[in-house]
């Protein structure tokens, strides 16, 4: 009884400031659980995962697979580089455990050579050149991923950073949603 005199005595403007609050507090919460929990925005900048993800696009990447870790080769990752605060948009290569390597632009391994048919329209702008640099061989750790971008010769990948920390990955996926043209799931 004596907190329904409490709100009558509230004056309206004063009311309707603290729901205002509680609503913006509530959003802000939700939007907080949602980004690190389920989803959360990109936006591709730069040409290195070129043709599969452009220049300005924009979409959503799943983070629960992640924290449930489920990450697999050829996936597209979000990657968190702590030396510059920036994300980055790769593709898993290696995986825990094993010993990758390129030898004659071709990624290979151990010894078994990558089929990478998501390369093939982008080999097409550098005839002249190997679209992939040779490296390696190089033995991943427990948690360590080795990250390339589709656009080799463009790409600051794990040849520039070394492999990335589990950790460091933070979501996984594309779903593109703008320009309109480009809407759909990108993988390969």
């Amino acid at each position: 009884m004596e907190e329904k005199k409490k709100k009558k005595k509230l004056k309206p403007a004063v009311r309707e400031t603290l729901d205002f609050v509680k609503t913006i507090a509530i959003a802000i919460g939700v939007q907080f659980l949602i980004v690190h929990f389920v989803a959360r925005p990109i936006r591709v900048e730069g040409s290195s995962m070129y043709p599969t993800l452009k220049d300005g696009e924009l979409g959503m990447a799943n983070v629960y697979s992640v924290k449930a870790n489920q990450l697999n080769r050829y996936d597209i990752v979000i990657i968190y580089i702590p030396e510059k605060e920036e994300y980055i948009v790769k593709r898993i290569i290696g995986l825990p455990g094993d010993t990758i390597s390129c030898k004659d632009g071709n990624v290979y391994i151990g010894e078994e050579k990558l089929t990478e048919p998501y390369l093939e329209a982008g080999k097409q702008q550098y005839p002249n050149m190997p679209f992939t640099s040779d490296f390696g061989p190089v033995q991943l750790g427990k948690d360590e991923y080795y990250c390339l971008g589709d656009n080799r010769p463009v790409s600051n990948d794990s040849r520039f950073y070394g492999p990335f920390k589990q950790n460091q990955i933070i979501a996984k996926g594309a779903f593109i949603f703008y320009p309109f043209n480009e809407f759909g799931v990108r993988s390969w």
